[in-house]
């Protein structure tokens, strides 16, 4: 019997043909704060490029991309599943003001297929230079006899920097501040545990064709999650929008409700106007395979929402019309109230309060969605 690392499972020289392979997406990320190129045991990132800031914050993120996975395995398509890994990770750094420096990633696997990991790195890599983000390191970890041998999961981590007094979040935000929403460009990474049981339900595959989703089902669900950082970036840099937007939030897990109310003082209130906006075809067929509504996913999926942004209501009108200038579409739903409604009121009339360990404003959604 071998007691080789190969017959364990274990090829360590496909991975080193999968670096190879990913080496020229990686470099394409790098400017010169990024040293020491690819392969290294840590990734190394110039911090003399903080010494702009007078104050400067480090913001992190990590997160990964759940069972969308499961549609990319089925089809074996994967060259979007690295946005969407990015999306997940630096929309959430620029929440708060930040904007991201570098990136890392992590790809466990059951067997290494070089020209796979390569593609789904190159993807990252595709994105994080979307965003301004240096891919600075990365591992692809082979875990035979753990997990079959095409699956694979990749999760990422990230870190940007703001200025201290530049801070985003609910302490800004005042009575009359206005909620836009920015569009998504449909499901992102979230809610597909609930996607893949409606399909398995209806006994529809994922490379069957779909006429109301205009192609094959599981090309239609990858549809790769909406890059905001490099847009939102952009106009929070424009001088005469500086102070404009009071809190971002980026709507993931949790639905379009909780996670504007995490960026909301406590004691403020929104009622999100449904008939500001129509969701996507994907939304209304896969609700109408559950036998379900819109409304009942609203805690699952964003319905079209990628973005939050609360705004100064004197500005809103050019936050808008920046936003919009940047690609993505934009369009008030709601007003901040801070006048005095009672904790049990709030719950009574169905509004969400807070979210995620977060004490923070109250959401609701009303009105019917635009057809």
């Amino acid at each position: 019997m071998s007691n080789s690392y190969a017959a364990a499972g274990v090829d360590t020289e496909a991975g080193d043909r999968a670096v190879e392979l990913m080496k020229a997406a990686v470099q394409r990320t790098h400017g010169p704060e990024v040293l020491g190129g690819v392969g290294g045991f840590a990734g190394l990132f110039d911090a003399s490029a903080l010494t702009g800031y007078k104050h400067p914050l480090l913001a992190t993120s990590t997160d990964g991309v759940g069972t969308k996975i499961a549609i990319a395995q089925a089809l074996d398509k994967h060259d979007t599943i690295g946005q969407d890994l990015v999306g997940m990770v630096v929309d959430d750094i620029v929440v708060v003001g930040a904007k991201p420096l570098f990136m890392t990633d992590y790809i466990a696997c059951g067997r290494v297929v070089p020209e796979r990991i390569a593609t789904i790195v190159a993807g990252i890599a595709r994105a994080c230079s979307e965003t301004g983000t240096a891919l600075v390191g990365g591992e692809t970890a082979e875990h035979p006899g753990v997990m079959a041998p095409d699956d694979y999961d990749v999760a990422g981590a990230a870190v940007g920097a703001v200025e201290a007094d530049a801070v985003l979040g609910a302490e800004r935000v005042r009575d009359g501040d206005v909620v836009l929403a920015l569009e998504s460009s449909g499901l992102h990474s979230n809610g597909f545990s609930l996607v893949r049981k409606i399909l398995a339900d209806a006994g529809l595959g994922y490379a069957d064709e779909s006429a109301d989703l205009g192609g094959v089902v599981g090309e239609a669900l990858l549809e790769p999650t909406r890059l905001y950082t490099g847009p939102l970036v952009r106009v929070l840099g424009v001088p005469a929008l500086s102070g404009a937007i009071h809190s971002l939030s980026h709507v993931t897990g949790g639905g379009i409700a909780a996670n504007l109310a995490r960026v909301l003082p406590r004691g403020s209130w929104v009622e999100v106007d449904r008939s500001t906006w129509s969701p996507a075809p994907v939304f209304r067929v896969l609700s109408s395979l559950a036998g379900s509504t819109l409304e009942s996913a609203e805690g699952t999926w964003n319905l079209g929402v990628g973005f939050f942004a609360v705004v100064d209501a004197g500005a809103a009108a050019r936050v808008t019309a920046a936003i919009t200038a940047e690609g993505i579409r934009t369009w008030q739903v709601g007003t901040v109230s801070t006048a005095p409604r009672s904790a049990s009121s709030l719950a009574a009339d169905g509004f969400e309060q807070g979210a995620k360990g977060v004490d923070g404003g109250a959401v609701r959604l009303v009105s019917t969605y635009a057809s």
